[in-house]
C-alpha cells in the first residue's frame, strides 16, 4: 500500500463507492478519532480504515451512519484489526449500535507475547523502524474543516496496522498462544457502551473518597453545576473546572464571590451568574438533612476466612514463577482479583477453573495444575460464603 494522501470520504455516495471497490477484503484496519480531550459527549468525528491496498478517512458529520461500513464491520467473514480495541468499540456501539464479530487487537496480541512497550507508535518502531509524528495527539478532532496534515497524521494509525497484525499473529503461532489471543478477542467482542451513572458520578473521583458526608453533599452539587455548563458548552468537563477545584471547593464551602473566586484553580473568566450558581450549589450541599447525607455504598464481600489471604499469597507465588517462565507480565498472565476468585472457590481439579467465570480457558490451562496444587492445602467441595451487604 502506498503513503500517498488517503482518500477523504464526507458523502454517504463516496464511502458507498470505495467500499465497493474493496470487494472482496477479507481484513480492515480500523480506528476512530473522538473528542473527549475537547467535547463534553465523546463521539466519532473521524473514521480510518486501511486495506492491504487501500486506505481512507471517513468524516461521519456530514454523513451520520455509514451504513454500508458498518455492515462490513459486523460480516464475521471480515477480520477488524485495531489497537487497544476498548474505546473504539464502546465508541462505534454507543454512535452506531456497531458490534464487531472477528476482531484482532494489535495490543493484546503483544502483551500476550509478553511485549512491554505495546503502544501502537512503540510496535511500529519496533517491527517496521517507523517513528509516528504524534504533533497532532491532543487535535480537536471535532473541528473543521481537516487540514490536509491532520487526515494524513489519523491515516498513519491503521497505514500499517496490517502488517503488524501479520508479524503478531506468526508469532502467536509460533509460540502456542494464538489460542489465547482468539479467547481474549472473542470476550472483547461482548464490549459494549456502558452509559456512566452520572447520579453518583462525584463517587467515583478521584480523592472523594477523603471527604466527610457532608463534604460529599457539596461535591455532588457542584458535579452538577459543573457538568450542566460542560453539557451546555459542549466543552470537555475539566475545561469549565477541575476535579481538584470542586474538591477544594467541597472541603472549604466558599459562601461568598470573593471566597469563591480565591479558590485555587476555579475560572477567573467564569461570569457572575454562573459563580453564583456554585455558591447555591455549595449552600445546597449544606442544606441536606443529616440523614441524606451521601455516602459510599459498602461493597459486596465475601466473608473472609482467616487463611484467603495466605490463599491467594500461594496463588500470586505460582502466578509469578509462571510469568517469569513465559516472559509475560505477571499482571497479563492473571489479575489479582482472578486469583481472588480462584481462592474463594479453592478448587480440587484443574477443571474446576475451567469452571470459573472469572478465569480465561487459557489461564485455567497455563496457571490451573500451580493452583490447585498450592491450594491442596485448603481443598474444599463446598464454595466459600458468599454475603452482600
Amino acid at each position: 500500500m502506498s503513503a500517498s494522501a488517503p482518500l477523504y470520504l464526507d458523502t454517504v455516495d463516496s464511502v458507498d463507492q470505495f467500499l465497493a471497490s474493496l470487494s472482496p477484503v477479507r481484513a480492515i484496519a480500523l480506528d476512530t478519532e473522538g473528542a473527549s480531550f475537547h467535547r463534553f459527549v465523546d463521539r466519532i468525528y473521524l473514521l480510518q480504515m486501511s486495506t492491504d491496498r487501500h486506505e481512507a478517512v471517513i468524516d461521519p458529520l456530514p454523513i451520520g451512519k455509514p451504513s454500508r461500513l458498518g455492515a462490513l464491520i459486523e460480516d464475521p467473514q471480515v477480520e477488524i484489526v485495531l489497537h487497544d480495541a476498548d474505546y473504539d468499540l464502546r465508541l462505534l456501539h454507543q454512535d452506531y449500535g456497531w458490534q464487531v464479530k472477528n476482531l484482532f487487537d494489535t495490543r493484546v496480541a503483544a502483551q500476550l507475547l509478553g511485549i512491554r512497550a505495546f503502544g501502537l507508535a512503540a510496535l511500529l518502531e519496533q517491527y517496521f523502524g517507523l517513528k509516528l509524528d504524534k504533533k497532532h495527539q491532543r487535535a480537536d478532532w471535532s473541528m473543521r474543516p481537516l487540514t490536509a496534515d491532520m487526515l494524513d497524521y489519523a491515516a498513519q494509525d491503521t497505514r500499517h496496522l496490517l502488517g503488524l497484525r501479520d508479524k503478531l499473529h506468526q508469532q502467536l503461532v509460533t509460540k502456542g498462544r494464538w489460542h489465547w489471543a482468539q479467547e481474549e478477542f472473542i470476550r472483547a467482542e461482548t464490549t459494549r457502551w456502558d452509559p456512566d451513572q452520572a447520579e453518583n458520578s462525584f463517587l467515583r473521583m478521584k480523592g472523594a473518597r477523603d471527604l466527610t458526608r457532608r463534604e460529599l453533599a457539596r461535591l455532588r452539587e457542584l458535579v452538577k453545576w459543573r457538568d450542566s455548563i460542560a453539557a451546555e458548552l459542549d466543552r470537555a468537563t475539566f475545561r469549565v473546572a477541575g476535579n481538584e477545584t470542586l474538591l477544594d471547593l467541597a472541603r472549604l464551602a466558599p459562601m461568598t464571590r470573593d471566597t469563591l473566586f480565591a479558590v485555587k484553580g476555579f475560572p477567573r473568566g467564569m461570569n457572575d451568574g454562573r459563580a453564583q450558581e456554585a455558591l447555591q450549589a455549595i449552600a445546597r450541599g449544606n442544606d441536606v438533612a443529616e440523614a441524606d447525607l451521601p455516602r459510599f455504598p459498602k461493597a459486596a464481600r465475601w466473608d473472609r476466612e482467616a487463611d484467603f489471604d495466605d490463599r491467594v499469597a500461594r496463588l500470586k507465588a505460582v502466578r509469578d514463577v509462571v510469568a517469569t517462565d513465559l516472559d509475560l507480565d505477571p499482571g497479563v498472565l492473571c489479575s489479582r482479583d482472578r486469583m481472588e476468585a480462584v481462592a474463594r472457590r479453592r478448587p480440587r481439579h484443574v477443571d474446576d477453573l475451567q469452571e470459573l467465570p472469572e478465569l480465561r480457558k487459557w489461564q485455567a490451562e497455563v496457571l490451573g495444575p500451580g493452583f490447585v496444587k498450592a491450594l491442596a492445602p485448603f481443598a474444599t467441595t463446598a464454595d466459600s460464603p458468599y454475603k452482600a451487604e
